[in-house]
């Protein structure tokens, strides 16, 4: 579904992303980690488009993203702190999203119903918790139902209950055969939702592996051990 060739990104002299090769495919969960300037979020950005490789393609469904804008409705993203308009009320940002997005398909308003947003869209942005803003990004993410979904730090300022309700939502979409990538420092929380593991370091995939292969290799019972060991003996 989402193909990386050869895509490398450079910053004047710091190499962002370095010749990263990988493949996504549908009803997968993928926890994307690694550490601080690792080329998460470059790799991300330019997934979207944000960023333009310095070499390299992306595909997605088999289709280079240059110059088209047009893939972009297959996808769903919940950024990690979300900016929007903060005089306009949830109920108006939801709106005008609708609007730009010119989407006449079914709405998907699970996350909308859960988090019962409707007693509160009358409600400024501006007035609005972090955790609240969180709930109206992974509403809108999910909302037009898109193939692929990229979520960044989700679950981070959501009370148990709504980090639940999103851990619940995101398994049910990946089991309907979306793709759904996260960025996460919260890895735990993620036990029972990921299906495979990126690890990057330095531009670089360290390794790709799915979840179950990497817990029986290592021999750990939590995906943040088994990272931590997999590491070790990697550097060792």
């Amino acid at each position: 579904m989402i193909e990386l060739k050869e895509v490398s990104k450079n910053f004047g002299l710091t190499h962002a992303l370095n010749n990263v090769n990988l493949k996504l495919g549908s009803e997968q969960c993928i926890g994307l980690i690694g550490p601080n300037a690792c080329g998460k979020t470059t790799m991300i950005k330019s997934i979207l488009s944000i960023v333009v490789p310095t070499a390299g393609d992306i595909l997605i469904d088999g289709k280079s993203i240059k110059n088209d804008v047009s893939y972009k409705s297959l996808i769903g993203y919940m950024p990690q702190i979300g900016r929007y308009p903060e005089n306009m009320s949830i109920g108006q940002v939801v709106d005008m999203i609708k609007s730009i997005r010119n989407n006449e398909q079914v709405l998907d308003l699970e996350l909308w119903d859960a988090f019962n947003l409707d007693s509160m869209k009358d409600k400024k942005m501006h007035a609005l918790s972090g955790g609240t803003i969180q709930k109206v990004s992974a509403t809108i993410a999910f909302m037009f139902n898109p193939k692929i979904l990229i979520l960044d730090e989700p679950t981070a300022g959501l009370d148990p209950l709504a980090s639940e309700i999103l851990r619940d939502k995101i398994k049910k979409e990946r089991n309907n055969g979306k793709l759904i990538i996260i960025t996460s420092h919260l890895l735990n929380e993620l036990n029972d939702v990921l299906s495979h593991i990126v690890f990057m370091e330095e531009g670089k995939i360290v390794f790709y592996k799915d979840i179950e292969s990497l817990l029986e290799e290592t021999g750990q019972p939590l995906i943040s051990k088994a990272i931590s060991y997999l590491l070790k003996n990697l550097k060792g």
